[in-house]
């Protein structure tokens, strides 16, 4: 038999959240389980885009289209939370996150649109996958989904490769996720602005829906000089800002996992994160964590751990410790072990 899985969000270089772990998932099911075929199936926008990297010897590559598809049609895991108009015998939908149908975090359009495919998976799909606690209960609730269909995989934590030498810390805080109303960027750059003026602000990040009313409070704010706007940035470049950051702030509005906070504890940078979401269950103890909509919490925080040399220190151990609880090894033997399940 023939496992099929959606590889359409692993090409490519500027990697989402989903890039990263279907491009992890995607390698460590190759490698932990040599015997066993896989098919990489891409949808027609990104299929030609694909041939530049190579599959390992076990896999081979599809185009995810009806009229081209093999008949062989067995096993399916979608990596999106989306499934193909193609029917496989049995079907695996990983779930993210439902924000976009809770908040406005998109175009009418597109709301609708991820609507009816999230409904449409979520009824297709014989077990479904979600990336924390936080949205299982989301698809149990908003798509109706039985808790007994649905299966917890946690992300493994992302180790950046550090500069050789020891970091060389800076008063630098660093925010790594899209520009967009869902990262609570604007309430950050407040918060910033009332910290001492030795401080830099630091955003890694591509654009993202209502960018352009960010970026403008950002170019209106007077520490304009003080805030630093990468854009995307490569791994290699990521871990050097981790290595020169004081502070990790991610005080996003919405979140179904979130890897970089995991990131920066494994490089050993102080987190600082929303009370809300998945991100208390993903940071435990290792994190201080505030409310995102209370600006005057946020700042209060932020001050806290640019001044409290033991408070940081202490989220810094903790943190080591959370992140290693995460891998991707455990996600893909616990993503097999759904498999096995679901075959008998």
């Amino acid at each position: 038999m023939t496992i099929s899985l959606d590889a359409t969000y692993s090409v490519g270089d500027n990697l989402s959240g989903v890039g990263m772990y279907s491009r992890e998932l995607l390698r460590g099911l190759a490698a932990e389980h040599p015997d066993q075929q896989f098919a990489f199936c891409y949808r027609p926008h990104r299929y030609l885009r694909s041939f530049a990297g190579r599959l390992p010897a076990n896999c081979s590559r599809r185009l995810l289209h009806e009229p081209l598809f093999p008949r062989s049609r067995e096993f399916f895991h979608g990596l999106n939370q989306r499934v193909p108009a193609i029917r496989f015998r049995k079907t695996v939908t990983t779930f993210h996150d439902l924000f976009v149908l809770t908040a406005d975090y998109s175009t009418p359009e597109f709301k609708q649109r991820f609507r009816e495919q999230a409904h449409r998976a979520a009824a297709q799909s014989d077990v479904i996958i979600t990336v924390s606690e936080f949205t299982a209960t989301q698809v149990e609730e908003l798509l109706g989904v039985e808790r007994a269909r649905i299966h917890v995989v946690h992300h493994g934590a992302n180790r950046l490769a550090m500069p050789g030498l020891a970091p060389v810390r800076e008063n630098l805080i660093l925010n790594v996720g899209a520009i967009q109303h869902r990262k609570n960027i604007a309430r950050l750059v407040e918060a910033f602005e009332r910290l001492p003026r030795d401080w830099k602000l630091v955003l890694a990040g591509s654009p993202g829906f209502g960018a352009d009313d960010i970026l403008g409070r950002i170019e209106s704010s007077p520490r304009r000089q003080k805030i630093q706007v990468l854009g995307y940035v490569t791994a290699e470049e990521l871990g050097k800002w981790y290595a020169r950051a004081r502070v990790f702030a991610f005080p996003s509005l919405d979140e179904g996992f979130g890897m970089p906070v995991l990131e920066a504890m494994a490089a050993g940078v102080p987190v600082l994160a929303s009370n809300r979401s998945a991100l208390p269950e993903v940071c435990g103890d290792a994190a201080l964590l505030v409310d995102p909509e209370d600006s005057d919490a946020l700042y209060g925080a932020l001050a806290r751990l640019c001044s409290d040399e033991h408070l940081t220190q202490s989220l810094i151990e903790r943190g080591r410790r959370r992140a290693a609880e995460f891998s991707w090894k455990k996600a893909v033997e616990k993503t097999w072990n759904v498999y096995l399940g679901l075959l008998g």
